[in-house]
């Protein structure tokens, strides 16, 4: 130590000052460098970090592996880094955008859920007004979902419909217009089996044979121009259908049609078979005539006759004889009406002892009559054409009436028929120049439902 201060006493003080000072601005001078090798070699880790995933587009991969071999031959130099970074793409807001679904809930409008989602009536007029899908938006119930892509700054990117789990529709904003496209999956068909016994009821046979509701409901109404679901069933009557099952991605989503069926009623067998052809579809016998007939058995789904035809009944209201020219269905309050043939209505309005009634004119032999209606259905009056099926009005007890019910009669060339056992014209059968691709079709059908009984009964 004291060395150190005898040579510290042979320099001039100034010199001392000036080393002093160049000692300090050197290790000042080391330090910034040094931070900024520590600075830069940060910046180049977030750049590897920001770069977007590979699968964002097919072209993507290829500049973000050119980037990333530009940035590893880079020795600190600045300019290179840069020039790397810049051919990078920004990222799509609509790829990046997730998706905000929305549930509709009842008394809600379109209207209502943009506002509710912060989007303006003018995004919504442009989505109505603008793509030729807008239709589909104006049909949308309560529990279906919408699923909405929003920008940062409130703008509607994309909206897509799941409309059922084969069919969506998108509309894009395209630059400020929006466009809109359909996709429709294609499922995948199985055929399956089912057949069953009567035991109590149609439909409580379907669900044990697991047919379901609209099966059974199909069934019904193959066999329904010549079987009288509420009259003609028996115990020990058997069924057995061929239908088709929807598969999309291994998954069943729903059925579809019945390919062929027999029915046994009263020891009596019908069949059907399905033909589908553009011209002439439908269902037919085996030997293609038209199951379907001009007019449907009953008016009713789901009732029971109350009243027979009868030329020589009593009247329950005014207690004398008086000719039932008809039949009267029981049913609940407000069922469904339906036109048993396709024709042009004649009357409709209140008629005396008919209360509310809806008449027919079926070309110029047949002529139905539909009373006691507790109201009618919503565009149906006087000159309006109305299909077979089409409801027409609703289960009640107006006019000379004790209780709910359908009093229904049918005309042919002016004279009355008891409409429970009256042999109905058929409709077109298949004509003869579609006979070959008819045997080729529906052949295949009624083997499959052979075959399939063949198989159960040697289980």
């Amino acid at each position: 130590m004291d060395t150190i201060k005898s040579l510290w006493r042979l320099f001039p003080k100034g010199h001392l000052y000036a080393a002093g000072s160049l000692s300090f601005v050197l290790v000042a001078t080391s330090a910034l460098w040094t931070e900024s090798d520590a600075q830069s070699a940060t910046d180049t880790e977030v750049t590897k970090l920001a770069l977007p995933s590979a699968d964002r587009s097919s072209n993507l991969s290829s500049e973000v592996a050119t980037a990333s071999a530009a940035d590893d031959s880079i020795s600190g130099d600045q300019s290179a880094d840069t020039a790397a970074n810049s051919d990078v793409p920004a990222l799509d807001p609509l790829t990046a955008t997730p998706y905000e679904t929305y549930r509709i809930a009842k008394g809600d409008s379109l209207s209502k859920v943009f506002s509710r989602l912060g989007l303006t009536q003018k995004t919504l007029y442009k989505v109505m007004n603008e793509t030729v899908h807008a239709g589909v938006l104006k049909r949308i119930k309560p529990q279906q979902e919408l699923a909405f892509k929003i920008s940062d700054d409130m703008q509607l990117l994309e909206l897509k419909y799941q409309i059922d789990q084969l069919t969506e529709v998108r509309f894009i904003n395209n630059d400020g217009q929006f466009v809109s496209s359909k996709e429709v999956a294609t499922p995948e068909v199985r055929h399956a089996f089912r057949q069953g016994r009567i035991e109590d009821s149609l439909f409580l046979a379907g669900t044990r044979a697991g047919l379901g509701h609209n099966l059974t409901m199909e069934l019904a109404n193959i066999f329904g121009y010549d079987i009288d679901f509420l009259l003609d069933i028996r115990e020990g009557d058997e069924f057995a259908v061929v239908y088709e099952e929807l598969y999309l991605n291994g998954q069943k989503i729903d059925n579809g049609r019945i390919l062929a069926a027999e029915f046994t009623n009263k020891g009596k067998t019908y069949e059907a078979v399905y033909f589908d052809d553009e011209a002439q579809s439908g269902y037919f016998t085996p030997k293609g005539e038209s199951m379907k007939k001009a007019f449907l058995r009953s008016p009713l789904d789901v009732a029971r006759i109350s009243s027979h035809f009868n030329l020589r009944r009593k009247h329950p209201v005014l207690n004398k004889i008086r000719a039932h020219k008809g039949t009267d269905y029981a049913a609940a309050r407000g069922t469904p009406i339906r036109a048993t043939g396709s024709g042009k209505v004649s009357f409709k309005g209140r008629k005396g002892g008919w209360g509310n009634v809806v008449m027919i004119q079926h070309g110029q032999t047949y002529k139905t009559l539909y009373a006691h209606m507790s109201k009618f259905a919503k565009g149906v009056g006087k000159g309006t054409h109305v299909k077979q099926g089409q409801v027409i009005g609703y289960v009640g007890s107006t006019g000379l009436a004790t209780g709910p019910h359908l009093h229904y009669e049918f005309y042919e060339n002016g004279a009355v028929r008891n409409p429970v056992t009256v042999k109905f014209p058929n409709s077109k059968d298949v004509s003869a120049s579609k006979r070959v691709a008819f045997n080729q079709q529906t052949g295949q059908h009624m083997q499959t439902l052979a075959q399939f009984k063949t198989n159960l009964a040697s289980l």
